[in-house]
């Protein structure tokens, strides 16, 4: 027997409420009508809900478990509601993020478990991968924006880029280190240290050894290769050893055993950002997420 929802979910107010002309008050109807849904109610169960208690109309024992039900349904409808109303704001959802290892650490994770804190009903999945990877996922659309340098972001493969921070390279080396105490660099103060570099064909190698050549360091001294962030900064930080890594991704795991060394180049120029296929709309969660990273 399947039995009109609208009708339990009134029965539901008229308990509550205590009176039919309550309920109808409540409900934006007029006595009659909400009396007419009730017995038609009771014309599809072919029993009664209500005993006469002098003028009153007083639900029996089967009118107080079905107004139960329609308690549940009212329920349901008023969280579909909200939900809805939260999905139009960009308050629930799913987004599915890829970031390099050294974005997604701390400057990635820090947003995020603010995001996660304002937002309990949205869902994000992160990925990592070097850049060749997360740009792969992007194209098949395992994920759906990838936050990571502009150089990802080629408008020939139909992806487009939105700008968060500028992301500078910089030298990194621990506090106390003997380059720290050289009020200015020079290209053979560099070509004398021992580097740690990032893996080979990782976009942060390939755009340390171009600045380095550019910068007239003709030779990089190389004796250990990982594309293990954690490794990077426990290593440097323990040896006299230096590397380059992103500076504002970087600087929340500086404490006090890591400095970035005084030397530039236009080459370190690394615009961070949100890359996303160029058909694919933003999305609202994924604004807000952005929001949460910029601020």
């Amino acid at each position: 027997m399947k039995l009109d929802p609208k009708h339990l979910s009134q029965l539901s107010v008229i308990v509550e409420a205590g009176s039919f002309q309550a309920a109808a008050d409540r409900l934006g109807l007029t006595q009659p009508a909400l009396s007419r849904n009730m017995k038609a109610l009771e014309a599809r169960l072919g029993v009664s809900l209500f005993n006469r208690d002098g003028r009153r109309s007083v639900p029996n024992a089967l009118g107080h478990r079905l107004s139960r039900n329609g308690q549940a349904i009212r329920l349901a409808e008023e969280q579909a509601s909200v939900l809805a109303d939260q999905s139009s704001q960009g308050a629930v959802g799913e987004l599915r993020i890829g970031a390099p290892p050294i974005v997604a650490g701390r400057f990635l994770s820090t947003a995020m478990a603010r995001f996660i804190r304002e937002n309990p009903n949205c869902v994000v999945e992160m990925r990592t991968g070097l850049v060749h990877e997360l740009r792969t996922m992007l194209e098949r659309g395992q994920v759906d924006v990838v936050l990571g340098p502009q150089s990802l972001a080629d408008p020939s493969d139909s992806l487009e880029f939105k700008l968060l921070i500028d992301d500078r390279v910089g030298i990194l080396c621990r506090t106390g280190h003997p380059l720290t105490t050289r009020r200015q660099l020079m290209p053979s103060d560099l070509e004398s240290q021992v580097w740690l570099a990032h893996s080979r064909g990782s976009l942060l190698r390939q755009q340390t050894e171009a600045a380095m050549t550019a910068s007239g360091v003709n030779s990089m001294h190389i004796v250990c290769e990982t594309d293990s962030i954690r490794s990077v900064l426990e290593i440097v930080s323990a040896t006299d050893l230096i590397t380059t890594m992103p500076m504002a991704t970087t600087a929340s795991y500086l404490e006090d055993k890591l400095v970035f060394l005084k030397f530039d180049h236009p080459q370190f120029h690394r615009p961070l950002g949100a890359i996303r296929r160029a058909n694919s709309p933003e999305s609202l969660i994924e604004q807000r997420l952005l929001s949460a990273l910029a601020d």
